[in-house]
């Protein structure tokens, strides 16, 4: 056996069957290890949902996302089982952790043990902090960019006009502005409503999220108006008021108007001037209708028109018609007497639907001379007097007798006692 193993053949025999051997050994070995390695593979599960598990109607959590991305390595009929049915979850758990900062690390469940699952992210930074609801009124806004030339916002509002926004206190305590915006075509040129989302800003104008906002949604009504002001109306009196009638003063109730029209026109307009023709005022109409034109350049003008009232003084002898004038003469100058003139004639009993016309006198007017004592007298005006006719079953044309109702303290004479109506 000595011999033997002093052989050198035998030696060299000897180790090149241990050399096979070695060989055969680590071959059989390789092939198992790509044999397993063939039957295992990795997959990325993306955007798989995050559950957060915690008092949701106390407490508010930031610094969680939407979803994670789920590595699972694993046989390859397992893991592609596991990635089509996704029968598992994943969340964070924070029932037990106090208000404040804390990192917490991302957990599975219902996942086979086979599998190795590495989560991204694996650890978050979450902050727990108490949920707090605050009304705040909302800004509604418009762009005015948007208006069309010449055109003004005159106003804007939101329908309802606050909301209820819910979050961590520390985003409800940073909330500076709390927007309505309405969103149109460029050109406005008229008065929109409109639903607009309501958003919540920070100071610098970052837009606040994690919040609740009830209701999300309100209706912004922008008025819109084409450019306007409003300047002094002055009265301007022309043309001559009947003989026996002075025009003392001309007055409106509008004291301004207001112009529309592009900017540069309208307020280059200091004050609008207008002509007020007075020669048709009489005793009994003292009211004139102007009609406002637009000044050259500007649109229009509001109101449209007005009524002017003229304050006039009467010498009633000139008015007074003949017969009248020769009853005051008649009546010596040291009477006590007092003239109203152009009393318009009332139609009485006129049938429904009836119309009538007076051929004579022609205006459907009387004078009237009113005699008595001087304080009866400065006490009466034209009221005082009713003068009419009776058309009562009258059809056609008739000369009726004028009436007269007065105050029982005065004795009267009219310029008419009788009147020719057409009674149609």
């Amino acid at each position: 056996m000595d011999k033997m193993m002093d052989n050198p053949w035998f030696l060299r025999i000897t180790a090149l069957l241990l050399a096979f051997l070695m060989f055969f050994s680590v071959k059989a070995d390789e092939e198992n290890a790509n044999s397993a390695a063939s039957n295992t593979m990795t997959e990325v599960i993306e955007d798989v949902p995050l559950e957060v598990y915690y008092d949701d109607t106390s407490l508010m959590v930031s610094g969680v996302p939407d979803t994670v991305d789920v590595h699972i390595t694993g046989p390859n009929s397992m893991v592609q089982t596991t990635r089509q049915i996704k029968d598992f979850t994943v969340f964070v758990d924070l029932r037990n952790l106090a208000l404040g900062e804390h990192r917490v690390r991302v957990q599975t469940e219902n996942i086979s043990e086979q599998l190795g699952v590495r989560i991204d992210p694996t650890f978050l930074d979450v902050t727990i902090e108490e949920r707090v609801s605050q009304e705040f009124k909302i800004d509604p806004e418009l762009n005015e960019r948007l208006l069309a030339e010449g055109y003004v916002l005159k106003s804007i509002s939101a329908d309802p006009d606050t909301v209820t926004v819910s979050g961590p206190k520390s985003v409800i305590d940073a909330i500076s502005f709390v927007k309505a915006t309405v969103t149109e075509e460029p050109g406005l040129n008229s008065s929109v409503t409109k639903e607009a989302r309501v958003r919540v800003l920070a100071n610098d104008l970052t837009k606040l999220d994690n919040v609740t906002i009830e209701p999300e949604v309100v209706e912004v009504e922008a008025v819109i108006e084409e450019y306007s002001k409003e300047v002094p109306l002055t009265l301007i009196q022309t043309g001559t008021a009947r003989e026996g009638i002075t025009v003392d003063e001309i007055e409106s109730k509008n004291s301004t108007v207001k112009i529309f029209g592009p900017r540069s026109v309208v307020d280059a307009i200091t004050e609008y001037e207008v002509e007020v023709n007075v020669s048709g005022v009489t005793m009994t109409d003292t009211a004139i209708e102007v009609e406002l034109p637009a000044p050259e350049g500007t649109s229009s003008v509001d109101p449209e028109n007005i009524i002017v009232d003229a304050e006039i003084s009467v010498d009633e002898t000139v008015l007074a018609p003949e017969n009248i004038s020769a009853a005051v003469a008649a009546s010596g100058e040291d009477a006590n007497k007092r003239i109203f003139s152009s009393i318009p004639i009332e139609v009485r009993g006129l049938p429904n639907g009836n119309e009538a016309d007076f051929l004579n006198p022609e205006e459907g007017t009387v004078a009237l001379v009113a005699y008595g004592a001087e304080k009866v007298l400065e006490s009466l005006n034209i009221k005082d007097f009713v003068v009419y006719v009776d058309a009562a079953e009258k059809l056609g044309q008739h000369e009726l007798a004028v009436e007269v109702e007065g105050p029982d303290e005065a004795d009267w004479l009219i310029s008419s006692i009788n009147a020719i109506v057409h009674i149609r």
